[in-house]
Order: structure tokens, then C-alpha cells, then sequence
């Protein structure tokens, strides 16, 4: 194939990828002390090139945590950059390469990352891909550049699952982390609620109404083949992954009022771990696997428990206010994002594990579903806007604000799935 031809090709095999983006992003905030780097122009076949180099951009404008200054002319990943002229312009990095035919449908990319005020080189990384896998090399791009500057892992790479909801009809949706690349996961008549990654990120556990009940399955994302893994009598809800995997906790009604259990992914195994006069609810294991955290009114009003993984005696973890729902432990284990009842409006909280300190991170009116950033930079939540559900994001210090929407439709039930490498 010529190298126009191939071109062509990489254009039109990008170009569904590109028009399925439903899911659009809108930076309401940023972060203050914003690194200034530059992206310079990719060179190389321009189509390409430009498309790679805008991607990388969005996402690290995105982050919040960089701010963007024009590189001037294009910087091939082979070349020295005009140190004296970009530390003139105030920039602390730059990131420049260049995109050539591989052959048999394939491009190589090369990238090069420079430490300007200290004129040396951070990496020289090359890619190789198809032209289908534009987008998801150019957020590799953005990963390993948001690493290098940062000493954090990027989350441009990870993916995104939710629900849309419009006159008559559910879907599940999977979409890149910035709202591209969507697809439908399962389309119902019948509500679909909690969606929750696998921790290797190749499963999507969630509850579907379909058979005119709450039934929790779990949903193998690579063959779209799925299996029951709690349909017991009543109601089988909030199912929440283990650490390694292997076990999912849930909620059920089987034998009274809702309660905690631990389930294998499969289905088999059942075992109640906590016991209750009132409602036990939104389970969510620790990082390390020890406790698991959870609603409930066994006191009287919604607070947040934690036990540990093996059953015992719950502790109480709230304390502020009188409805503290929804909780959701960080990666590293340190804090805990959840829905407050703050002057009559539901806000994300963010609390300290270690000094029990409580943040407000939102001025909305109606959070829920707040899910981390495996990097636990940022928390995803839903929220309404002027009567229609929304997606939005905040950063843990609550400088950097998003909102994520999809037009004519609510959107609902986040969830962020795991770094990817």
C-alpha cells in the first residue's frame, strides 16, 4: 500500500473512534501553580500529527495540573530544542516527535521529553500502532509525560463506565477516560445500576432489572459474555470487588432487611459477614483488603462503618452532620470520598482517615456515586444540572473541576476502571 493510501486508511479508521465521542468533557477549574510545558507539533504526516498532538494537549490541559504554552516551530524526537528560547518563554518542559509508516498498516511514533531549565533529555520513548490505535497511543503519550513531570501515575490510558439513561432505554457505557471512543456494554428496558470494575480491569460487575428484579452478574468485557453471581430471593445489590479479584461484597435481602455478604465472582459461596437491626448498604473493600467500608442507619440516622473483610464488630467512621452515605476509600487507603447532607444539599465529602478532617469538594446540590482516579488525583461523581444527570470530576483538593455530559440524555452511576499497563 502507498504511503498516501495508508494514510487514508489510519484517517477513516479513526474517524468512527472520533464521531462516537458522546461523552463530552468541560474544564470548569484548574489547579494553581500549574506546570507550564509545551507540546510542540508532531511532525510527520500531517493528519495524523495533528490528531496525535491534539490529543495529548487535551489531556494534560484536562489534568489541570499543566498549563499549555505554544513550543513555536514542530520538534522532531531526534532534535535538540531551542532551550535558550523556550526558557526565555517560561517553559519548564517540553514534549516533541515525530510519526512515520511502519509498514502493514502500522505507525511508528517517536517522543521526546526535555527538562528545559536543566537542557537534558527525560526519555525518549518510540510506539508503535495502527492507525485504529491513535487515541490510545497518543493518552500512552500523555501517561508517560504526566509521570515523568509529576512522579504520578497518568490515568489518560484508563477507562470509564456508565449509565445513560433516555426515554425507554438503559445503557451501560465503557468510554475512554476522556468521554471517547464509548461503547455500549449491555442496552435495556430495565434500570442498570453500580457498575464496578474488576481490578485487572477485564470485568464489569453491575445489577440490571431485567428479569423484574435486582441480580447482580458479572460481565467479561473482551468475549461479552456474562454470568449471575447473586440472584438470590429479594433484592441482590452494590456488589464491590476484592483487591485480588476473587470475591465481590454485596447486598442482600434473602434473609430480612438488607444486609452485608461476601460472594465469589462466580456466584458460589456466600457468607454474611455483618448482622444488623437496621439497613446495611454501598459496600467498598480497603485497598489492602482488610476492612470494608459501608452505609448504614444502624444508629439511627445514614453514617459510614467500616468492618473488617472476615466479619467482627463494625466501627463507626462518621461522625459530622446527620447523613454521610456512599463511601469510597482512595487507592492509597488514606482518605475517603462520600455523599454529605450539608444545609440540605447531597455534596462530595473527603475525609482524612488518619485525622478524621472532612472537606467539602462540590457546590452542586444533588452528588452521588463518587468513584477515584486510580491515581487518586481526581474523584468522578454524579450530579444534576438544570434537571438532567451529569457526570463531573474533582480533584481531591477540590481546585480542578469537570463536568462530563452527554446531550439529551442523563448520565449516571460512575465508574473509574484501573490503570492499564
Amino acid at each position: 500500500m502507498k504511503f498516501n493510501a495508508l494514510l487514508v486508511a489510519a484517517g477513516l479508521a479513526m474517524a468512527p473512534v472520533l464521531a462516537h465521542a458522546q461523552l463530552t468533557v468541560e474544564i470548569t477549574g484548574a489547579g494553581a501553580n500549574r506546570l507550564p510545558v509545551a507540546i510542540a507539533d508532531f511532525t510527520g504526516e500531517r493528519i495524523v500529527a495533528q490528531a496525535l498532538t491534539s490529543v495529548v494537549r487535551a489531556d494534560l490541559e484536562r489534568s489541570g495540573l499543566f498549563r499549555l504554552i505554544d513550543a513555536g516551530a514542530p520538534l522532531a524526537d531526534n532534535a535538540a530544542p531551542p532551550f535558550d528560547d523556550l526558557k526565555t518563554r517560561g517553559i519548564d518542559a517540553i514534549a516533541g516527535g515525530s510519526v512515520a509508516p511502519a509498514g502493514e498498516g502500522r505507525f511508528e511514533r517517536g517522543v521526546r521529553l526535555s527538562d528545559v531549565p536543566r537542557q537534558a533529555t527525560l526519555g525518549n520513548p518510540a510506539y508503535l500502532h495502527t492507525g485504529v490505535q491513535l487515541r490510545a497511543t497518543a493518552h500512552r503519550i500523555s501517561d508517560y509525560i504526566y509521570e515523568k513531570l509529576t512522579g504520578e501515575p497518568g490515568v489518560f490510558s484508563t477507562r470509564i463506565a456508565y449509565v445513560v439513561k433516555s426515554t425507554g432505554r438503559f445503557e451501560l457505557k465503557i468510554a475512554d477516560a476522556d468521554g471517547s471512543n464509548d461503547q455500549a456494554a449491555l442496552a435495556s428496558r430495565e434500570p442498570i445500576i453500580s457498575p464496578a470494575w474488576s481490578p485487572d480491569g477485564s470485568k464489569l460487575a453491575y445489577v440490571s432489572f431485567e428479569a423484574k428484579k435486582p441480580v447482580v452478574y458479572v460481565h467479561d468485557l473482551a468475549s461479552g459474555r456474562r454470568h449471575v453471581a447473586a440472584n438470590f430471593k429479594g433484592s441482590n445489590s452494590a456488589p464491590a470487588w476484592s483487591p485480588d479479584g476473587k470475591q465481590l461484597a454485596v447486598v442482600l435481602t434473602k434473609d430480612g432487611s438488607s444486609q452485608l455478604y461476601v460472594v465469589n465472582s462466580d456466584g458460589s459461596g456466600v457468607t454474611r459477614i455483618a448482622t444488623s437491626s437496621g439497613i446495611d448498604t454501598e459496600p467498598r473493600w480497603s485497598p489492602d483488603g482488610q476492612h470494608i467500608y459501608f452505609t448504614s442507619d444502624r444508629g439511627g440516622s445514614p453514617q459510614i462503618y467500616r468492618i473488617a473483610s472476615g466479619g467482627g464488630n463494625a466501627e463507626r467512621i462518621s461522625f459530622e452532620g446527620s447523613y454521610n452515605v456512599t463511601p469510597r476509600p482512595s487507592p492509597d487507603g488514606k482518605s475517603l470520598a462520600f455523599i454529605a447532607r450539608n444545609g440540605g444539599r447531597f455534596q462530595l465529602a473527603l475525609m482524612d482517615l488518619a485525622t478524621k478532617q472532612v472537606q467539602i469538594l462540590t457546590d452542586s446540590t444533588k452528588d452521588e456515586s463518587p468513584s477515584f482516579a486510580p491515581n487518586g488525583r481526581m474523584i468522578l461523581y454524579a450530579t444534576e444540572i438544570g434537571g438532567r444527570g451529569v457526570l463531573a470530576a474533582v480533584s481531591a483538593d477540590g481546585r480542578v473541576k469537570q463536568k462530563l455530559s452527554v446531550q439529551a440524555a442523563d448520565v449516571r452511576e460512575p465508574a473509574w476502571g484501573p490503570l492499564v499497563r
